[in-house]
């Protein structure tokens, strides 16, 4: 499968997700990382079955010329509409606030804040098939708030820590394609550990509509 992912802002280093991602299995994905906005095309988009964002929105001025601005959030829904598949992870749920946006309404919900870095236990919700197979884990990581939009989105997975319990992950369908979020994913123990490796295979698969190896479906 091959997988556009997007990443690298001035809190979260793209080594991070390149070092998780390394940890599954190349014969089944092959990624291709953008970590300079100014590299990103959106006429790309068509190529691939999957977008990962995990990169928060720009801040300069330079950056947003060519980051998630009218035409590219245009973009993105048009993609997604058409039938292709968004995953957005920790960042990529930052600094999408805007009420009016797109990017924000293709995600069903942004992020708003988070304490200091705690342990953050994720429960998912083993009805869903992006939870198939995740028992409940805990890391050490930002536990992300979030401002949840659409609720009536599938609820895969829930945050706890010691502030409270924050809805973890969700997806929903647009027009012919599929979204979903994950909020875990700041530090590098997250993106290696197994739980979270496996829930990031089946989230790719599940928003490019693809059956994974071995699967009856």
């Amino acid at each position: 499968m091959k997988v556009w992912v997007i990443c690298e802002d001035r809190w979260h280093p793209a080594e991070t997700i390149r070092q998780g991602l390394e940890k599954l299995d190349r014969t089944e994905f092959q990624f291709t990382i953008t970590d300079r906005v100014e590299d990103f095309d959106p006429a790309r988009l068509k190529d691939y079955p999957v977008v990962l964002v995990c990169r928060s929105n720009s801040q300069s001025k330079q950056e947003k010329e060519y980051w998630m601005n009218e035409s590219v959030q245009q973009a993105f829904e048009h993609y997604v509409e058409r039938g292709g598949g968004l995953l957005a992870v920790h960042a990529g749920t930052a600094g999408y606030d805007k009420e009016e946006g797109q990017f924000r309404r293709l995600l069903g919900g942004v992020f708003t804040h988070h304490p200091e870095a705690c342990k953050v236990t994720i429960r998912p919700d083993k009805q869903h098939p992006i939870a198939e197979g995740i028992e409940e884990f805990t890391v050490h990581d930002e536990h992300y708030f979030m401002d949840w939009d659409d609720p009536i989105a599938d609820l895969i997975m829930t945050t706890v820590s010691e502030h409270g319990a924050q809805p973890g992950g969700w997806t929903r369908t647009y027009g012919r394609g599929r979204a979903a979020v994950l909020t875990p994913g700041h530090e590098l123990g997250v993106w290696t550990h197994p739980m979270y490796l496996r829930l990031l295979r089946n989230a790719l698969y599940w928003c490019a509509k693809q059956a994974e190896p071995g699967s009856e479906n």
